[in-house]
């Protein structure tokens, strides 16, 4: 098959689909992947091959945001409250469908559309915010679907709204682009033909819907080298604090105090490892990065801000985790983790340092949180390995084709 890959220019996005297009490209698969171009470096830097579309950014004029969203903004907090459609969410789905989607997907669309047109892929991989890949799976005829990088409030919320909301915004956008590109609507071009998702059964949301294909986490965060520190035995249970990249590139700043986090834990008979500036107790060690699927196995627990890999990297390893989730479906991973018993998780404008300590001495010390996170590990390792996952994406590919191939 030809596969094309398609995902805006956010890393947290292009990660989660890197394991799936390695898997496709081992199993003999051609894979190229569309992105714009000055994101093709992060693309290569991760062996596969970058098709830049649309043009090159010649300054980066993003601001950082004064804060970061306090968990699904409005409407895709339908996706797990089923509150009422309200003036509200019609509002906030109309901004999220002119900014998150169209301007975001303008740049990349004509030039990603001819592109399919000329090189006719059999399948289109998107992530979630890239509809620019549906509309060009439509234009080529290929079969297409999403990898998910968190939950699927995105698939869950919509298919409620063009159920239940006549005239939906986003189905106004998607037919009248279809029509300016020449080609037909299809509802398909909403959530794809099918749905990669990397989380487990227990902390998956999902719509009936939709169709779903399972596929392990594989963590993959970019070219790393092990330090020679973290090839060592710790001499004292290891503790990891990692708040994410977001934090600081995108927003003002973290939403919890790190000093009083690490202030709690320098009381403890533990080492830290955290990826923090700044100065820090003599119990911490601080990075200012290191690759987590190495950190994870060596740890006896971990405080982080619930983000999608971070949350999986620790999960598959059997790490009990605090989460002090703040940001988009944070904490409703938070929440599904607790839930599940393999961890807890705390709302950042109420982790005081007591609350801290307390919550990573149950970690620490609760037979059942570590049994939870055991039995959680244990459900990843039993999920299909994209390896595995390459041949359901051959007979999917073949099914939304027509048979052809």
């Amino acid at each position: 098959m030809k596969v094309l890959f398609c995902a805006l220019p956010q890393l947290t996005h292009f990660y989660a689909t890197v394991p799936l297009a390695w898997a496709l490209r081992t199993a003999g698969h051609e894979v190229r992947y569309a992105t714009s171009p000055d994101f093709a470096e992060a693309v290569t830097d991760a062996g596969l091959t970058a098709v830049p579309v649309g043009p090159a950014d010649a300054e980066d004029d993003e601001e950082i945001a004064e804060e970061a969203p306090a968990g699904l903004p409005a409407p895709y907090d339908l996706a797990e409250s089923g509150s009422d459609w309200t003036d509200g969410h019609a509002e906030a789905f109309d901004a999220m469908v002119t900014y998150a989607f169209g301007e975001f997907n303008a740049p990349i669309l004509d030039d990603l559309v001819a592109f399919a047109r000329s090189w006719q892929p059999d399948l289109v991989l998107w992530e979630p915010f890239t509809y620019a890949g549906a509309f060009a799976a439509a234009a080529c005829g290929a079969a297409h679907g999403r990898v998910l990088f968190g939950t699927d409030f995105l698939g869950v919320t919509h298919e409620w709204i063009h159920t239940h909301v006549p005239d939906d915004r986003l189905t106004g956008w998607l037919t009248s682009t279809t029509d300016r590109l020449g080609v037909s609507y299809t509802d398909d071009l909403r959530s794809g033909h099918f749905t990669v998702d990397q989380l487990p059964s227990p902390l998956r949301l999902s719509s009936p819907e939709l169709e779903y294909v399972p596929a392990r986490y594989v963590a993959y965060g970019g070219p790393a080298e092990v330090p020679a520190w973290l090839r060592e035995t710790p001499a004292r249970p290891r503790i990891a604090v990692t708040l994410g990249t977001s934090a600081t590139l995108e927003y003002g700043g973290y939403t919890v105090q790190v000093t009083d986090l690490l202030a709690a834990l320098s009381t403890m008979d533990v080492e830290v490892v955290a990826t923090v500036d700044g100065p820090v107790p003599d119990n911490v060690r601080a990075v200012p990065y290191v690759p987590l699927d190495a950190l994870a196995p060596t740890c006896a627990a971990a405080i982080h801000h619930g983000g999608f890999g971070t949350l999986l990297t620790f999960a598959r390893h059997g790490v009990p985790q605090l989460t002090l989730p703040h940001d988009f479906d944070a904490p409703l991973l938070g929440r599904k983790l607790a839930a599940q018993g393999a961890g807890l998780t705390v709302d950042p404008a109420q982790a005081g340092g007591r609350r801290i300590r307390w919550s990573v001495e149950q970690l620490l010390r609760n037979d059942g949180i570590q049994s939870a996170a055991a039995g959680l590990a244990g459900e990843i390792a039993a999920m299909p390995s994209p390896n595995d996952v390459v041949a359901r994406l051959e007979e999917l590919t073949t099914k939304h084709r027509g048979g052809r191939l």
